[in-house]
């Protein structure tokens, strides 16, 4: 069975791939159109349509998405939604759940230019670049990337492991950006988010990809930024993002 499903993913990786850098050559200059003849809004609509399509393109590969929220998410407060890393499928579905709350990414400084679509999205939607080799930069640049989020209600995603665990397996939280972005929102709350699956899909590398499988994201209770203290609220969104983690 194993042999005939990798057999199978082979011209379905092929496929796949052909619709996915389809999706990310189309996009890119319907980006450009919206942003800069009409605006942030209508910009964060072709983003809006942009994951959802990535995520209707991994039913290629026979890949389900699943959400599971048992609990109320704030609205028009500044949110900060702390998850584990497990591969880059897992940016558009947590794009495409917290769509409603403008999320915007701390992301490395090299996605930034060269990925069509992506690159644009991240450099022109309100995330942040960092250049994990430079603290400095990067302390400051997601200090004014916390204001930002603070201002305008948005909400902020990191992966405060700073990079995907390869075997779904955790690694330690960081510290220095979740508590940078804590301490320009505490007004705000911190969404722990635990995502199981994705790291499987790149099981392989990236060809063949694996396929049937599902991709789970999970919300946790929401945390109330001014209830706790750093250290705190630090370690119980840590416990909480891990302790569901298969």
């Amino acid at each position: 069975m194993k042999t005939i499903k990798k057999i199978i993913s082979y011209p379905l990786t092929i496929i796949y791939y052909l619709v996915f850098g389809f999706i990310l050559l189309v996009f890119h200059p319907i980006q450009w159109i919206a942003y800069n003849l009409f605006g942030y809004q209508a910009h964060k609509k072709t983003v809006d349509v942009f994951n959802y399509l990535l995520i209707k393109a991994l039913l290629i590969l026979g890949i389900r998405v699943k959400f599971d929220n048992a609990y109320e998410i704030p609205d028009k407060v500044p949110l900060i939604i702390i998850s584990n890393h497990q591969g880059i499928y897992d940016i558009s579905p947590l794009y495409w759940f917290f769509r409603k709350y403008h999320p915007k990414f701390v992301s490395k400084k090299e996605l930034g230019k060269g990925i069509p679509s992506v690159s644009y999205n991240l450099t022109h939607g309100g995330s942040v670049l960092i250049d994990r080799k430079n603290p400095k930069q990067a302390i400051l640049a997601i200090t004014n990337f916390a204001k930002y989020i603070n201002k305008n209600k948005y909400s902020a995603v990191i992966f405060p492991e700073g990079t995907r665990s390869r075997t779904g397996k955790p690694k330690k939280f960081s510290v220095n950006g979740f508590k940078t972005l804590v301490k320009y929102n505490k007004n705000g709350y911190v969404i722990p988010v635990t995502i199981n699956n994705s790291y499987k899909i790149t099981k392989n590398g990236a060809f063949p990809l694996d396929i049937g499988i599902i991709l789970r994201v999970k919300t946790h209770k929401p945390l109330k930024i001014a209830d706790f203290n750093f250290e705190d609220l630090f370690k119980k969104t840590e416990e909480m993002v891990k302790k569901d983690i298969l």
